[in-house]
């Protein structure tokens, strides 16, 4: 296991990576157990609030002490989110409105929102804020300072290799590491979800890492524990989900084709600091902060 002073030097790829204020309560055998905060997206909010609060009850409830923050739970619900929910005159209003808030909410905000973690004893480990077509460069540049607000030193970004390249002088400008999340759509090669999407990204800049889902990887039909094995110094955080392969379903742990077991041991044995974050997506019977209990005891027995 690593000293926090040789933690503070490792770095990914050459590129040093900030060390979070304290190692994870929630680690389990030498192995960042932590939270992709989208988890908990379906726990109700009150009306134009954002969801921190609601977050960090949650974690503590769970007992999970760092994790990847969902940018729209930071900002405010200004109406409907997704593909053709609304009308096209009242989605670009939202859109608008959402672009205001970026670019005009003091910076004040977001380190407010450090603080409410800093106060749970929770880290925020990375802002996942998904750059996107429809962005301008104001937002684009505003999210890196949003991440370092929060006090996380990596951007996790569902995007493609088309938006990415927009992304990189901005990447450069704040010397600040954007992970890419793939999924499991491999006839679109614009798509991150492929090893040669991911390399493409990493070629783009020294700040492009990779952000692992091996739930996704495994429905594409690639091997995540290769893939690791591989490319570990290149990996920012995974995600953890089971999905069958095949683009099969998100199922409950322990029920599909992920080598979950198999990924959690590998970096057991390695000791690689590289943070393992519970996202749960399939359709549980219990609530979704139930589920996640369910995901990060599964995790436990494993490394035990």
């Amino acid at each position: 296991m690593y000293t926090r002073r040789e933690f503070g030097r490792l770095t990914l790829g050459g590129v040093a990576l900030p060390l979070i204020g304290r190692l994870a309560d929630s680690n389990v055998g030498g192995v960042r157990l932590g939270v992709q905060t989208y988890s908990f997206r379906e726990l109700p909010r009150a009306e134009g609030s954002d969801h921190v609060d609601v977050i960090i009850a949650a974690m503590k409830e769970c007992g999970l002490s760092e994790c990847e923050l969902f940018a729209p739970q930071v900002e405010p619900q200004l109406g409907p989110r997704g593909r053709g929910r609304g009308t096209p005159e009242s989605r670009q209003e939202n859109r608008d409105k959402l672009r205001a808030w970026r670019l005009e909410t003091p910076i004040d905000h977001f380190r407010s929102v450090k603080k409410k973690f800093d106060a749970a004893d929770i880290s925020i480990y990375a802002y996942n804020y998904s750059f996107n077509a429809d962005m301008n460069d104001q937002e684009i540049d505003r999210g890196f300072e949003m991440t370092r607000a929060l006090g996380a030193g990596i951007i996790t970004a569902s995007t493609n290799l088309t938006v990415a390249k927009r992304v990189v002088p901005f990447a450069e400008k704040h010397r600040m590491v954007v992970a890419m999340h793939g999924h499991s759509n491999r006839t679109d090669p614009n798509e991150f979800c492929t090893p040669e999407s991911f390399a493409a990204a990493m070629a783009m800049s020294k700040y492009f890492k990779v952000n692992l889902d091996v739930g996704h990887f495994t429905a594409a039909d690639f091997d995540a524990v290769a893939y690791l094995r591989e490319h570990h110094a290149n990996i920012t955080n995974l995600h953890l989900k089971d999905r069958r392969k095949h683009e099969g379903d998100n199922t409950p742990w322990g029920e599909g084709e992920t080598p979950l077991r198999e990924v959690l041991l590998l970096l057991k044995k390695e000791k690689w600091p590289i943070p393992a974050y519970i996202e749960y997506e399939y359709r549980g019977a219990g609530t979704p902060t139930e589920e996640v209990k369910k995901c990060y005891q599964y995790a436990k027995q494993i490394l035990a």
